[in-house]
């Protein structure tokens, strides 16, 4: 079936042939006229299918000029196509549209100042320094892997976050590969395995392992150990992260109907072609937290000493509490742990489990932060933090409750093309990033797209550096809650470290952490998520 989308192009060469003789012989300058429009449509048209850069004009010839358009005079427009809430407050320029000028490579300076209103409740600012300092170099990197891991990882600060080849199209899929080969990031391919397109471009990856074990799976849909091995030795794969949960839908397991299978996702899955995919809310290869223990240390040895992480949205304080209980007890377990905020966004589950399941970020790093801190194991277990992270700023925020390294999904989408059209679960994105489609994927180039997903990644990290040689700091991670501060009413503010209660080193062991993190520690057992007594 001839595609919708194209069918003013198609007019206008139709009309533009058609009308060529009896223009021809008419010779008529309003007939010239006409036909010079005409004609000038069909050359435009086939300019917009020819071009690389602009995705929206390649999938949309003729019709894609419309948008731009309006987005030419966003300044008039901003509250109308730029603004929606985030977490309750709006989602401004600041958010969005920084992440298409530093991906554009366009200036990102806002010559009136911030349109932010200080007084509004949620706005936040960092304390400078008055001795700051310029910072040369690159910015540093993560360090993961504890100590029975053989082959630790110097992460970015900023990654790309769990987003799986199926619910990205493959030409997302490597332009985000070949940004991240360019700007030295990782991408994490999400639980539907290590695609052939995420090997391609040779960048980093972190293969994420999930309830359904895409990749690493038996026919029983349980976890294959010889299967998992193989694909652990690539030299892309670089860490493990099994997914206990996410943000966007935690505690809700999917499924992919078996028409969506196609030979690339079933070879990247480990599935039959044509076959449902089933992703079970729970893992099958662990009930407690010490087989969970044990299961990634089993991931470690296999996987050749690579670091082994879990990634999951806290719901119950006591199962995570549990968790580093075991951890501690073990003295192994995971050598990083992925906080992701509930505030997660996806379209394969109902809105009320984005908008009311789950910790928020902060809240969850915080409490990562002090159960690890608290039982003295914070050193070998780095924290990765995901969460809607789209600024440097962000990322600042983060560092000071604790994280070492942040993800983003929608900043990196964002960056190779999204226009957030809402589109994702239809298999109809225009922008070609979240379809299976070939004519919309064919409109996104990956060359084009994966340098703009580089700059975007290097123009955020060099902000970063920015912001802390303003903080008179050498590494952004040495940012200290007092220095983050937030309006809590109209007429008070107060810094992160009055807001949230961080504990000493070793306070659960000896007892001085507070008393409802103290309870849910003495509560929490090993063999077992529930607490006792």
């Amino acid at each position: 079936m001839f595609p919708a989308r194209l069918l003013p192009l198609a007019a206008a060469l139709t009309l533009a042939t058609a009308l060529l003789p009896f223009t021809l012989a008419a010779n008529s300058p309003w007939g010239w006229a006409g036909y010079t429009v005409i004609a000038a449509l069909a050359v435009l048209g086939l300019h917009d299918v020819s071009q690389t850069k602009h995705t929206i004009l390649r999938n949309f010839p003729i019709l894609g000029h419309v948008r731009y358009l309006f987005e030419s005079v966003r300044p008039e427009l901003r509250q109308y196509f730029f603004e929606d809430e985030l977490d309750g407050r709006p989602f401004h320029r600041e958010q969005r549209a920084l992440v298409y000028q530093r991906a554009k490579g366009e200036t990102d300076y806002d010559p009136f100042g911030s349109e932010l209103d200080v007084r509004e409740v949620g706005y936040e600012w960092i304390g400078h320094s008055v001795a700051p300092r310029h910072l040369d170099g690159p910015p540093p990197r993560a360090r993961i892997g504890g100590p029975r891991c053989t082959a630790p990882y110097d992460a970015s600060l900023l990654n790309v976050s769990a987003m799986s080849f199926g619910s990205l199209g493959p030409s997302a899929v490597l332009a985000l590969g070949k940004g991240a080969r360019k700007a030295g990031y990782a991408q994490n391919t999400g639980e539907g395995g290590v695609a052939r397109f995420h090997l391609e471009t040779g960048a980093d990856l972190i293969w994420q392992l999930g309830t359904g074990y895409f990749g690493a799976r038996a026919a029983d849909g349980t976890f294959d150990a010889d299967s998992f091995r193989e694909r652990a030795a690539h030299d892309s794969v670089r860490m493990i992260e099994l997914k206990l949960s996410q943000g966007a839908k935690p505690g809700h397991g999917g499924i992919l109907p078996g028409h969506k299978v196609t030979a690339e996702i079933a070879s990247a899955r480990g599935v039959a072609i044509g076959e449902a995919c089933l992703s079970p809310p729970g893992h099958s290869a662990f009930s407690t937290p010490d087989e969970l223990v044990a299961f990634v240390d089993r991931l470690r040895e296999l996987s050749g000493g690579k670091p082994v992480g879990v990634k999951l949205c806290v719901g119950l304080p006591h199962e995570l509490v549990a968790l580093v209980k075991a951890m501690h007890a073990a003295g192994s377990g995971p050598d990083f742990i992925a906080v992701d905020g509930g505030e997660g966004g996806t379209g394969a589950a109902p809105p009320e489990f984005s908008d009311h399941v789950g910790m928020p970020l902060e809240e969850a790093l915080v409490l990562a932060r002090n159960a690890l801190v608290g039982a003295g194991i914070k050193e070998r277990v780095a924290l990765v933090a995901a969460g809607k992270v789209t600024s440097a700023m962000d990322m600042l925020r983060l560092f000071a409750l604790g994280a070492d390294a942040t993800y983003s999904a929608r900043a990196f989408m964002m960056s190779v093309g999204c226009i957030q059209a809402q589109l994702c679960h239809t298999n109809a994105c225009p922008a070609g990033v979240a379809t299976q489609d070939p004519g919309l994927n064919r409109g996104l180039d990956p060359e084009d797209k994966g340098a703009r997903a580089a700059r975007f990644h290097d123009d955020t990290l060099a902000t970063l550096m920015e912001l802390t040689g303003a903080l008179g700091l050498e590494d952004p991670r040495h940012v200290t809650p007092e220095r983050v501060f937030r309006r809590v009413s109209v007429d008070e503010t107060r810094s992160l470290a009055e807001i949230h209660r961080f504990e000493n080193d070793g306070a659960l062991l000896e007892g001085d952490a507070r008393p409802g993190l103290l309870e849910l520690w003495r509560r929490a057992r090993t063999d077992t998520w529930s607490p006792s007594a």
